[in-house]
């Protein structure tokens, strides 16, 4: 696989084919990439909405600043970050960590204590910077997932946050960031321009 060709033939879709949708199959595998990214501590601390109800869209559409990406897209991909670690958080992330790796639950403990030390004091405006910078790994996996499926994606921060969460009822969540996915239109002008990136020698420095 190419993975230069594949950065080289994504954009960031504006315009999406309305007739064309995902198969099941292909979504299952986004949705694996999304599962399998890394995450600090491997605590997952987020959860992601895959919404592709026609209706549920076009509300969202308006608290999106009327992006037809958001609505036109065969799924929206809402990575939704927790505001708030929580003892059971940690525990259920141990229990599966030992079930997992077959590892005894005793032996885990002290991990267990120094995961609740370290993260059950942090000030709640940290913890949630925190979990809402977990989900843009989990987006970069998605979109070169994406890539290599030839889906096309729209990574989108443009949108209120705070109407999200209200809409899709969220609960000591908050939606971070989300992700058009479908096909590309024929007629999406966007695809025929060239990246506009800096060069290597500009953006690397090597010491």
């Amino acid at each position: 696989m190419d993975l230069t060709s594949l950065y080289n033939w994504r954009y960031a879709t504006k315009k999406f084919d309305l007739d064309k949708a995902i198969d099941e199959k292909d979504i299952n595998i986004l949705k694996e990439s999304i599962r399998l990214s890394p995450s600090s501590y491997g605590l997952q601390l987020f959860k992601v909405l895959v919404i592709e109800n026609k209706e549920l869209k076009e509300k969202l559409r308006e608290v999106s600043f009327n992006q037809s990406q958001i609505s036109d897209c065969s799924a929206l991909f809402v990575f939704c970050n927790f505001t708030q670690v929580t003892p059971s958080d940690i525990d259920d992330f141990i229990q599966l960590k030992s079930s997992v790796q077959d590892i005894e639950l005793s032996n885990l403990n002290k991990y267990g204590d120094f995961l609740k030390s370290t993260l059950l004091t942090k000030p709640s405006n940290e913890v949630s910077v925190w979990t809402a910078n977990q989900v843009y790994i989990a987006l970069g996996n998605l979109m070169t997932s994406c890539a290599a499926l030839k889906i096309d994606s729209c990574p989108i921060e443009g949108f209120q946050a705070d109407k999200y969460n209200e809409i899709l009822n969220l609960t000591n969540m908050n939606a971070a960031v989300v992700a058009s996915v479908g096909y590309r239109s024929s007629d999406d002008i966007s695809q025929e321009s060239k990246k506009v990136r800096k060069n290597s020698a500009s953006l690397f420095e090597h010491i």
